[in-house]
Parts: C-alpha cells; structure tokens; sequence
C-alpha cells in the first residue's frame, strides 16, 4: 500500500473534539496547562471529557497559570473532581507537579530532555521522571502513561501533537519550537488502530507501544518531516466515516 485514503478535516472538528478547550485561551502558559489536563482525561466518552474539561477551567478561575502558579494547600481544601478514575487526590498531584515543573521553567522545557528512546516516546519517558518528582500517591502514577513499559501513551502523545505540530488548519497549536514536528507520534487509540490494521500499516493484534513504533514506521515513510498529520486521516476514517 502506497497511500493513504484522504479524508480532510474541517474547522468544525474543534467544536467536536476536547481541543476547543485549549483554543479558548490565547496566552502559551494558559493553553499548555489546559491542554495537558484536558488530554490527560481524555478517555471514554468526548462530550463527557469536554463538560469535565470545562470544570477544570472553572476550577482554575479561567486562569491557568495564574491558578498553578498559586497553587497552595489550603486550596486543595476546596477541590473537588472526578472524571472516570481520575479524582480529587490524582488533581491535587496534577496541580502541584505542574506547578513545581513551572518553577523549574515550564512544561515544554521539562519535555525538552531527550532519553535514549527516538522521538516523543523518549521525551515521555524523562517527563514521567520529572512530573513523578512531586510527592503523590502511587495510585496516581497510572494516570502518566510509561513509553518505558510498552505503553502507546495514547493522551501525551496527543498533547506533544497539539503543543508541537505546526498545522495551517488551526486545529494543533505549534506554540513549542523544541521538540521537531518528525519526532511526534499520533496518539494510538481504537479508532486510528482499527484503521491501520484493515490498511495494512499494522500486524500486531495489541494497542501498545510495539505496536505504535509499527505503524509509525510506516507513516515517516508517507512524510518523515511531518508523520502525525495522518492521524486526522485514521481517526476520521474510524470514527466519522465508520471505515
């Protein structure tokens, strides 16, 4: 198989999609805390993930840098979440690793540390370190996926994709200039690999990491420079057009 099928993605997909919460804001600190919180509860149902996105605004007082940056213990008193099993305690970690990890210069520099692994999955793997730094409890870890046990990290890889890749549909926001638009990965989800085994571009029955690394190799050979733009292609096939 030498092309993929086209499928193009419309302005509309923002109203759709957990995205639009990011878009709301226009200041680089306030959309990358939003973005990252939103696509880590990126899991089940998308109208279920949005009003739940919308909560975290309201819970950061439409300000989310503002609110990380002031983030104490006696606000934890007040708060209040729960989306699937990400709850009270796992927002608590959240908000006070972030705010650590801005103290020592922000989510992309914390990102920028390169392990011995190619590409985002290796970015991933010394964000965890990082982001694990702050005190939590152990139950919360599972909500930082770990590239490094054979996890596809479905929502980070989709978060690096929104902060990374430079997109002339304004739907990715390529605010950081740090990570190349050639080391993202899509986000590996049932959609996009349904698509990808009935095109061929994967073998393996399994959603992990193996299994990312398969089809990735496949779409830097379409597009070395900029690989991740199929995934609009393999999630509107799966989810839209029902392919």
């Amino acid at each position: 198989m030498k092309h993929l099928p086209i499928w193009r993605i419309e302005t509309d997909f923002i109203q759709t999609d957990p995205i639009q919460l990011p878009h709301r804001f226009s200041k680089k600190e306030d959309i990358e805390i939003i973005a990252f919180l939103v696509a880590t509860i990126a899991w089940g149902n998308r109208t279920s993930i949005i009003k739940n996105g919308e909560k975290l605004i309201e819970i950061m007082e439409n300000s989310p840098f503002e609110f990380i940056q002031n983030y104490s213990d006696s606000s934890a008193k007040d708060l209040h979440f729960v989306h699937r099993t990400f709850n009270t305690f796992d927002l608590d970690f959240f908000f006070r690793s972030l705010k650590n990890i801005y103290q020592k210069g922000g989510l992309e520099k914390a990102f920028s540390p390169h392990s011995t692994i190619f590409g985002s999955q290796g970015r991933i793997i010394q964000f965890r370190k990082e982001f694990l730094e702050t005190f939590h409890e152990q139950r919360s870890e599972k909500h930082i996926s770990n590239p490094a046990g054979n996890s596809a990290a479905k929502r980070l890889n989709m978060f690096l994709r929104w902060m990374c890749r430079k997109d002339d549909k304004g739907v990715d926001f390529g605010i950081w200039n740090t990570i190349a638009m050639s080391e993202l990965s899509i986000p590996l989800d049932v959609h996009t690999a349904n698509v990808g085994r009935k095109l061929e571009l994967i073998t393996r029955k399994q959603n992990d990491g193996k299994t990312l690394e398969e089809i990735m190799a496949h779409l830097r050979e379409f597009n070395s420079f900029d690989p991740s733009k199929y995934d609009f292609a393999l999630f509107g096939l799966g989810a839209f057009e029902k392919f």
